[in-house]
């Protein structure tokens, strides 16, 4: 889905990108660009998405750190250690940003 998806962009900016159809059609395909990213059914597919990405993400980062186990140093386990305190109190990383 996600290559279709990618293509399906790549395919629409370089038509845009590439035609010499002028303003006119660039301001068409942008405003159905915008009706289709409004759309609710596509908003709730994005989100049902976002969610099941988040899931399996977390499934994986369970799965990794059950192998990985003791064969991590403990330099490095401490400081995801403090990493995971930092994202759960709400604090941002040593680069001034956050986990969103």
């Amino acid at each position: 889905m996600r290559y279709r998806l990618t293509f399906v962009i790549g395919l629409a900016l370089g038509y845009v990108l590439g035609t010499r159809a002028g303003r006119e059609r660039y301001e068409q395909l942008k405003k159905s660009a915008r009706q289709f990213a409004q759309n609710p059914a596509v908003r709730n597919a994005a989100e049902s998405a976002a969610q099941q990405s988040r899931e399996v993400a977390g499934k994986a980062l369970h799965s990794v750190t059950e192998r990985a186990g003791d064969r991590v140093p403990d330099s490095v386990a401490d400081r995801v250690r403090s990493l995971r305190e930092r994202s759960r109190s709400g604090q941002g990383d040593d680069w001034g940003t956050t986990n969103t």
